[in-house]
């Protein structure tokens, strides 16, 4: 993750042949969606408008806004060239805070979520996922020498002395709760450099991020911490862009159309610059990674 300009409230603006798939992709195609499905007027509006509003949340690798104020990253560039597929030209960015990505979708302050908004239970009873794009581990960032030895969340958690940051309503932030790492122990940080900075301060002694995220905000912080192996007690976790219960249509077509993507060669080409494996998405299910507790 690098340097944070813009403000996650402050920005609005515009950005513009794999076999052996895990599991087969509902295919919408021509079916007309089910009573009380708003899908086929979502993708109508979509199409008529020529672009999707998209919540992002300017966490590199995965959000990420450019030097001219255009929004890119792994899951807005894989959702770009789905939606292209579909007949919808551009997305919108619109930046927010993960805690707020489900409740302004569902209040239809935006389209989709294309943030790396990792599955769990909880947010899969709310919404509904696409197939995944985005495969990561996690990993702590550390003092230089990892003075007090955290690899696990098991070090964490029989500690009561170790001080842990994560980002407010994050994945990482429920994993703590769910681990039952006492609430009296971590912290909610806004973003990532926040939390770097926290841990580079003092403030807290270990700071929780996916292992490629952490690696992205370490270049250039001026040092003095250090990354850890992926923990060991914690899976992997992954994203897919998120959808409204009552759009089951349009997440099937975007589904449909993904699945061309990956078929093609053309999503591991989007996906592997930014430093995720497309093997991994493509192996994984968004039915596994919702089994996922938190």
């Amino acid at each position: 993750m690098g340097g944070r300009a813009i403000t996650r409230r402050g920005f609005l603006g515009g950005i513009g042949g794999i076999g052996g798939l895990a599991a087969s992709v509902a295919v919408a195609g021509c079916a007309e969606p089910p009573s009380g499905d708003t899908g086929r007027q979502l993708l109508d509006s979509l199409r008529s408008a020529g672009m999707a509003r998209v919540a992002i949340g300017n966490e590199p690798p995965y959000t990420e806004i450019k030097t001219d104020g255009s929004v890119t990253g792994a899951e807005p560039e894989v959702a770009r060239a789905v939606l292209k597929k579909m007949g919808i030209d551009d997305v919108q960015g619109i930046i927010t805070p993960y805690e707020s990505m489900i409740p302004g979708l569902n209040a239809r302050q935006w389209d989709l979520i294309t943030a790396g908004l990792y599955m769990k239970k909880s947010r899969c009873a709310q919404i509904l996922y696409s197939e995944p794009d985005i495969v990561s581990t996690e990993s702590f960032a550390v003092p230089k020498g990892n003075p007090r030895g955290i690899k696990t969340l098991a070090d964490v958690k029989k500690d009561p002395d170790i001080r842990i940051a994560a980002l407010a309503g994050g994945y990482e932030d429920g994993l703590l709760r769910t681990a039952g790492v006492p609430q009296e122990q971590f912290s909610g940080v806004p973003d990532g450099r926040s939390g770097l900075e926290a841990l580079q301060a003092d403030r807290v002694d270990v700071f929780l991020l996916p292992t490629l995220s952490l690696r992205q905000l370490m270049k250039g912080s001026g040092g003095g911490v250090e990354l850890t192996p992926p923990i060991p007690d914690v899976a992997p976790t992954g994203s897919g862009v998120g959808f409204r219960k009552t759009d089951r249509y349009f997440r099937d077509l975007f589904n449909q159309k993904f699945d061309e993507l990956k078929r093609s060669g053309e999503f591991a080409k989007i996906i592997e610059p930014w430093g995720f494996p497309s093997e991994a998405a493509v192996n994984t299910t968004s039915e596994q990674l919702c089994q996922a507790e938190g």
